[in-house]
């Protein structure tokens, strides 16, 4: 079956118009058949009493006087047979292959044997270029035409000839010869004529079909359009519910639904920011209670904490909000974004080098400059410093950043990405970090509809690499 829907609406309907017009077409030829059998039934009876009455006829008369009835019947001409008595049979090249003419030469046969009651008749079928008459076995067309044209060639040249020979008496062989009134071919009942009326049938329907099916499955294809959308842009314009009852309906459900998404994630933002300034207030109160501790080992102790948890707090807020959904998408400049960032790691101590042609991808800038700070500050922080190489093929962009440190096992490359997930099992903030890092490159990746991947470079370290395929997320190449 096609993969879309209009290919299988239309699939449907050569599959539906074939099978109406090959079923009615099969109808109309069992119809036309046996229409035919009855008639060329009544015409082989009709020819077999009217050859049975000419051989009756010739039987009786004496042997001197029939050829000169022969002859006589030759000169007033329009008679419907051709008949002449000779001395041995004359061979006929029979073409008398088919199931009509096979019915029609039994018929002749059985009324013969009814009528005279004559069983080693030949019936024969010949063709007017090869028939032969008389003695001496001339073409019936080489006859003068007071001969032939006017008995047996009055009819189509094409039209075959029925040819009785049976013996006499008196060692003898009566030939008889006719013309058939009707076509009696065996011809295939879906002719040429029909295949050229199927077909401008077929290209009709199918072209209406096509035009009306294309129009029912627009709203169907912008409505998949926007599902595949949704992750990247929220705010986008709702469908339109116009359409079929079933479209508009399933354009509703979606705006309800994209509607219901964004003022979900917009209260979840509000919640997790009441909180997160909730608990500010509080914080702040045990940091001046802790200062008071008369006991600096504990004083140093339930400060770290208190740190600790103002980290795991703001922490929670940013892995919530991970793209702004009000950020506007832009054109941004790659190569140029990452040297920023470079330059910014390097005053903080860090080593970034940035490899690879310039891209420019269409983001939220801000969205993706964290993740791609994420990522950095991660690498140089486990692996002392990162190599950044860009990669800008015909139908992706990918940013490799590849430190050198100790990498991940392969068995956690899944769950490094869950929040707050550290591999280092330290608290501390200088050595552990609050694992949300990785967690929310890879939520603002996926809402830009990229893939980010972890893997161990051969040498040493850990290689993480973003995906962007160019079908999904404009990217084009600087030169």
């Amino acid at each position: 079956m096609p993969g879309s829907l209009r290919g299988r609406f239309v699939l449907i309907m050569i599959i539906g118009v074939l099978s109406a017009q090959l079923a009615s077409y099969a109808l109309w030829s069992a119809q036309a058949r046996s229409a035919q059998s009855e008639q060329l039934d009544e015409m082989a009876s009709n020819l077999a009493y009217s050859i049975s009455s000419t051989v009756r006829f010739f039987r009786s008369l004496p042997y001197e006087y029939r050829h000169i009835v022969l002859e006589q019947l030759r000169d007033m001409g329009g008679t419907r047979f051709f008949v002449s008595v000779n001395e041995h049979r004359i061979p006929v090249i029979d073409i008398g292959r088919g199931q009509r003419k096979a019915l029609l030469a039994d018929r002749v046969r059985s009324v013969l044997r009814q009528e005279l009651g004559i069983d080693n008749a030949l019936v024969e079928f010949s063709s007017p270029d090869t028939l032969r008459v008389f003695n001496n076995e001339v073409l019936i067309q080489d006859l003068p035409p007071r001969w032939g044209q006017h008995t047996l060639l009055t009819g189509p040249a094409s039209s075959p000839i029925l040819v009785i020979q049976m013996s006499l008496e008196d060692d003898a062989w009566l030939y008889v010869a006719t013309t058939l009134p009707m076509a009696i071919d065996e011809r295939s009942w879906l002719s040429a004529d029909r295949l050229f009326v199927l077909f401008v049938v077929l290209v009709t329907v199918l072209g209406l079909s096509f035009w009306v099916i294309r129009g029912v499955t627009r709203p169907l294809a912008r409505l998949a359009r926007a599902a595949r959308q949704l992750g990247d842009d929220l705010e986008a314009v709702p469908l339109s519910e116009r359409g079929p009852r079933e479209v508009a309906a399933s354009a509703r459900a979606f705006n309800r639904m994209q509607e219901r998404i964004r003022s979900q994630i917009k209260e979840r933002e509000r919640l997790f920011s009441a909180i997160s300034h909730d608990l500010k207030t509080p914080i702040t109160r045990l940091r001046l209670r802790a200062e008071m501790l008369d006991d600096a080992e504990q004083r140093e102790r339930f400060c770290a904490s208190l740190d600790e948890l103002d980290t795991l707090v703001k922490g929670a807020l940013a892995s919530v909000r991970g793209l702004d959904l009000d950020e506007s998408w832009e054109i941004i400049d790659v190569r140029e974004l990452l040297v920023s960032l470079a330059q910014e790691l390097e005053v903080q101590g860090g080593k970034v080098s940035v490899a690879g042609e310039a891209a420019t991808l269409r983001v939220k800038p801000l969205s993706f400059k964290r993740c791609l700070a994420n990522l950095l500050e991660n690498a140089i922080f486990h692996g002392e410093w990162a190599a950044v190489t860009i990669r800008h093929g015909a139908e992706s962009l990918d940013i490799v950043i590849r430190d050198h440190g100790p990498g991940i096992p392969d068995d956690q490359f899944e769950r490094v990405f869950a929040p707050f997930v550290r591999l280092e099992p330290s608290r501390s903030r200088n050595t552990g970090g609050s694992g949300l890092g990785l967690s929310i490159a890879r939520h603002i990746a996926h809402a830009h509809g990229a893939a980010l991947n972890l893997a161990n470079h051969p040498s040493g370290g850990l290689v993480v690499t973003l995906h962007f395929p160019c079908r999904t997320m404009p990217c084009t190449s600087l030169r």
